[in-house]
């Protein structure tokens, strides 16, 4: 199939979608419009503001489209009336119905951040950090009417880090996201048929949407769920929790192994290396906080706002 007989539509909405907008820009396949989520408030001000997807849509000169939904008719024919070839969905955010599956002639690609079938769904990037897997990466997968469900065609992989965050894990799945749909945009422009693999029906586990309320962290757990726990949640929504009567947002921690007898949350040490906090098992060691209204300081400054936790043993 030569690159000018390949018409191809993409969703996105959010950061980790772009690099694979721009994967398909420079594959030679003709993006004929974008589809993205419409404008939302955000920033202080609630100001509209555009997504990165639209953004870099609007740089390059491509069409785009940003209905509230894709059930009406309407939508639909709008959609069909583009003539796709090809629809790459990646954290488009919307729900794809059955009707607008069937309309692309080569159907619909998704660019997924999980080793399917584990972590189907909204945020399978933290969930993974957050149960301590060794691993994870992204999946080209052939949409299907359940969520995350269709066969994978192709996967990269990637090792989880010790000190890897929501964000900078994020950030390496993204590139690789791009990288998966590039190699099957060449061999898709190349003729080849991609073979699809059914996914197993075993180790399905989903990645429930992150609510801010998880972000409390409970010092009766073990220090390493907690750890994992505030990595998870960099840069979002952010750990909190109290360090002498002060509640704070907690941006980096690690676990200590230590056995005490101490009551959670209690103070067990306070310096130059950070700030111990008993846990369930072992200590979490603070090194990163926020007060309210402040920004991101790290534990030798807090310190230094808070003398007399230095004196604390």
């Amino acid at each position: 199939m030569s690159s000018l007989g390949l018409r191809l539509v993409f969703a996105g909405t959010p950061e980790f979608s772009a690099p694979c907008l721009e994967a398909c820009r420079a594959s030679g396949a003709e993006v004929v419009a974008v589809y993205t989520q419409p404008d939302r408030p955000a920033g202080r001000g609630r100001k509209l503001t555009p997504s990165p997807v639209k953004q870099a849509a609007l740089t390059a000169g491509i069409a785009v489209e940003q209905p509230e939904s894709l059930k009406s008719a309407e939508a639909q024919q709008r959609l069909a009336d583009l003539r796709p070839d090809l629809l790459v969905v990646v954290a488009y955010g919307l729900i794809l119905p059955r009707k607008v599956l069937a309309i692309p002639r080569l159907g619909c690609w998704n660019v997924h951040a999980s080793l399917l079938p584990r972590w189907r769904g909204a945020a399978p990037i933290q969930r993974a950090i957050l149960a301590g897997d060794a691993e994870s990466g992204v999946d080209l997968m052939q949409m299907e009417a359940g969520l995350d469900t269709g066969p994978v065609m192709l996967q990269r992989r990637t090792p989880i880090r010790p000190d890897d965050t929501g964000g900078s894990l994020h950030d390496r799945l993204s590139a690789l996201g791009a990288e998966v749909l590039a190699e099957g945009l060449r061999r898709t422009l190349a003729g080849e048929t991609l073979a699809a693999t059914p996914q197993s029906d075993e180790g399905v586990t989903y990645a429930h949407k992150l609510d801010k309320a998880e972000a409390q962290l409970d010092l009766s757990r073990p220090a390493i769920e907690l750890e994992r726990q505030v990595r998870a949640f960099d840069p979002w929504p952010v750990a909190e929790g109290e360090i002498a009567g002060e509640s704070l947002r907690i941006w980096a921690a690690q676990a200590i192994a230590l056995d005490h007898p101490a009551r959670p949350g209690e103070l067990l040490a306070a310096g130059r290396d950070g700030i111990d906090l008993a846990c369930g098992s072992g200590a979490l060691r603070v090194t990163a906080v926020q007060r309210a209204g402040g920004r991101r300081i790290g534990a030798i400054d807090y310190l230094n706002a808070r003398p007399e936790l230095r004196r604390h043993p």
